[in-house]
């Protein structure tokens, strides 16, 4: 996969949040993908887990702003962003792998509560 493909899929995430667009999230995870959201807890899997797990969030009007450049390296990209709620920020670095496909089949999301920014 090049990295430009991996860039623009960071691109649409980010776009998926800005339009509460499931299709876009459907579109871009394999049938088969798993969301650890953050890492440490029990992952979603598989398409429809994953859409529900979305679907709540953007329902919460979670939006999405990157703050800095993604990296990309093998199958995988990087991002940091920050995702902005009413009342709260939360500081994220979110990892997807992809496939020979070009689906994303792994997305690890990286944060804690020391994370979160009240206001």
């Amino acid at each position: 996969m090049e990295t430009a493909d991996k860039l623009a899929a960071v691109d649409r995430y980010i776009a998926a949040f800005e339009s509460s667009d499931l299709g876009i999230i459907r579109d871009l995870y394999a049938d088969d993908a798993t969301v650890e959201d953050p890492v440490g807890t029990d992952p979603h899997h598989g398409i429809e887990a994953i859409c529900t797990f979305y679907e709540g969030a953007m329902g919460a009007g979670a939006k999405l702003a990157l703050t800095g450049t993604p990296r990309c390296a093998g199958n995988a990209v990087a991002f940091p962003f920050q995702v902005i709620l009413p009342g709260m920020k939360m500081d994220v670095i979110d990892v997807f792998e992809f496939n020979d496909a070009g689906k994303v089949v792994s997305m690890r999301a990286y944060w804690g509560p020391e994370n979160a920014i009240q206001g």
